[in-house]
């Protein structure tokens, strides 16, 4: 233990000269040291010292890996070696997603005593990610955003993968925002909106004459994100002719307008995104192999929404804001109940699109279940939500008879699961659900 303590003030030394937010924990989670550029974030020391790291970042009263979360002090513990999370941590300015870098510091013996924690804020602000509808703190969704981050500093091609409406633009502007290149443009196309024949012209530009109706030269997008990042959106349906010019240009880095021989340097990071299963496309003879193999150097998948549970009543909450006409509106707790178990097949555009025609609908301040358009069913049977504002508003925590039973259909998960997803104890929902039943449950 002499040993122990006598490293100690040379841990604390030791990260005081290093530039980035760090702080000394033992195995207990409890924070022993935290340097000048974390401290810079609170009012003072005393403040986080002394206290378990879970307690301070999450506000949780039990370690990250019982609160549904990967806690990094775990895996390293097994592992032994350093582990890297992406976690969505609370500061007093608010939250923001960190990367997270946990390093064991081991004793004479071989044995872990202290972890040295480093944190490394995303650069793009949670504002500017709340403002983008780009939030969550599911495993899914911060699991997605870990590789986004680990990505981003460098130039390699990603190739975005997931459902349509699950956000795929805005995690490939993230990419732009947390790169180098932020500072430049980012420009996005959507390859399925050009027809074939002005597709080349869009992309690579074209000179005066090239074709009927060019009567001056034109800038293609390709030279107008130089510098920065160009986002091919729907890449699966670029047409066979064009996705041999597109691969001269992630090989060489070169590219002809229309109508001249002259090549041209074009300096810019490729993200793409696709719905469609590329790999099936490439052994149809639908989509080149070889321009999939440079679109596919690093990717990503985004999970679709019915993935995202926990997210809904943050993103609902995000979203309402925008779509409110400058209203400020909520969301009733049977209304957050059944968007909870629906399963959105059109993902965050459609709860999106749910939420600004219930807003339309709403007269009051609290959107209750008969705004909602996807559960007149579920209206209907429920008379205390149709007469206005006031009756939206349940009595206790939990939906009303009708809704329980619509919830009893459509939730995905055992009773555990619906118990905790709408705050009650199993022992409440069983008392519940047996008063529906009339006895018999």
């Amino acid at each position: 233990m002499a040993d122990q303590s006598a490293s100690l003030p040379e841990l604390v030394s030791f990260l005081e000269n290093l530039p980035e937010p760090h702080i000394l924990c033992d195995r207990n989670y409890r924070i022993l040291a935290a340097n000048e550029a974390y401290r810079a974030n609170w009012v003072d020391q005393a403040e986080v010292v002394g206290r378990k790291c879970f307690e301070v970042s999450h506000r949780y009263a039990v370690p990250c890996d019982q609160a549904g979360e990967s806690c990094p002090l775990q895996r390293s513990l097994q592992s032994g070696q350093r582990e890297r999370v992406m976690h969505l941590h609370h500061t007093p300015h608010g939250e923001s997603f960190e990367n997270i870098e946990l390093s064991p510091i081991r004793d004479a013996r071989g044995a872990i005593t202290y972890y040295i924690e480093k944190l490394e804020p995303l650069t793009v602000p949670r504002s500017l990610a709340y403002a983008q509808g780009l939030i969550g703190r599911s495993p899914a969704f911060l699991g997605m955003m870990e590789m986004v981050a680990r990505v981003a500093p460098s130039d390699a091609a990603v190739l975005l993968q997931g459902e349509s409406g699950t956000g795929k633009e805005l995690v490939a502007n993230a990419i732009h925002q947390m790169s180098r290149r932020a500072e430049n443009p980012f420009v996005a196309v959507d390859c399925s909106g050009l027809a074939e024949t002005l597709f080349e012209s869009e992309l690579f530009g074209h000179e005066r004459g090239a074709f009927t109706g060019a009567v001056a030269r034109k800038t293609g997008l390709v030279e107008a994100a130089a510098g920065g990042t160009l986002f091919l959106d729907e890449v699966g349906d670029i047409p066979l002719a064009i996705q041999v010019k597109l691969l001269r240009l992630l090989e060489t880095g070169t590219f002809r307008r229309v109508g001249s021989p002259e090549l041209r340097k074009a300096e810019v990071r490729i993200i793409s995104a696709t719905h469609r299963p590329l790999a099936e496309m490439v052994a149809d003879g639908r989509f080149r192999q070889d321009l999939f193999y440079r679109l596919n150097i690093f990717p990503i998948g985004l999970p679709p929404l019915r993935q995202r549970g926990e997210d809904i009543a943050l993103l609902a909450e995000s979203l309402l804001v925008r779509v409110g006409g400058g209203r400020t509106l909520s969301l009733s707790a049977e209304a957050l109940a059944w968007l909870g178990s629906y399963s959105f097949p059109g993902n965050v555009r459609e709860l999106r699109n749910l939420l600004e025609r219930a807003c339309l609908l709403c007269d009051g301040d609290e959107i209750g279940i008969r705004q909602l358009p996807l559960a007149p069913a579920l209206a209907a049977e429920s008379p205390a939500t149709v007469a206005g504002p006031m009756n939206d508003t349940l009595q206790e925590s939990t939906p009303e008879p009708a809704a329980l039973k619509t919830l009893l259909r459509t939730f995905q998960g055992n009773r555990k699961a619906l118990a905790s997803h709408l705050g009650l104890s199993e022992r409440t929902l069983y008392r519940r659900l047996k008063v529906l039943d009339g006895g018999k449950h």
